[in-house]
């Protein structure tokens, strides 16, 4: 049987700072603050809380993504967003990214899977879905489309 993609959500996250932490063994660990931030979709939509990106860039410029979101949905109930990913692309590309740049998401790989945690009951529905998404990140915030496997 061929899952079914359903559109989820808009996010929109506002890159509030972003931290080197440096070359560690693993690879250049960077850690970036979420300001508050948007989702919009048909089943639910509301607040991203602020949360966090911690990336790992690897020697060949691709990143590896893992970050944790509170989202609170218009009607009140809070979720846990966890996601992990990957970015990578040509190597101009990816150091036009670093740099802040504007960079055309056609040009690039920024593919999460996420999960979501939560208690209420009008959206438990989500703590067994998984969910993909495709990004991009512009000069100000990390944007990214999700769809639930169906």
């Amino acid at each position: 049987m061929r899952p079914h993609l359903e559109p989820l959500a808009l996010f929109r996250l506002p890159v509030a700072a972003v931290h080197e932490v440096g070359q560690t063994p693993h690879g250049r660990r960077r850690v970036i603050d979420v300001a508050e931030g948007r989702f919009d979709g048909e089943r639910f939509s509301g607040r991203v809380l602020g949360g966090g990106d911690w990336q790992l860039v690897h020697a060949d410029g691709s990143a590896s993504l893992d970050s944790r979101h509170t989202l609170r949905t218009d009607d009140g109930a809070l979720l846990q967003l966890s996601a992990t990913g990957v970015r990578h692309g040509p190597a101009e590309v990816l150091a036009a990214l670093g740099r802040g740049e504007p960079v055309d998401p056609a040009a690039y790989y920024f593919r999460l899977a996420l999960r979501f945690e939560t208690a209420d009951p009008a959206y438990r529905w989500l703590n067994h879905r998984l969910t993909v998404a495709s990004g991009a990140r512009t000069p100000r915030e990390v944007v990214f489309e999700a769809y639930t496997l169906t």
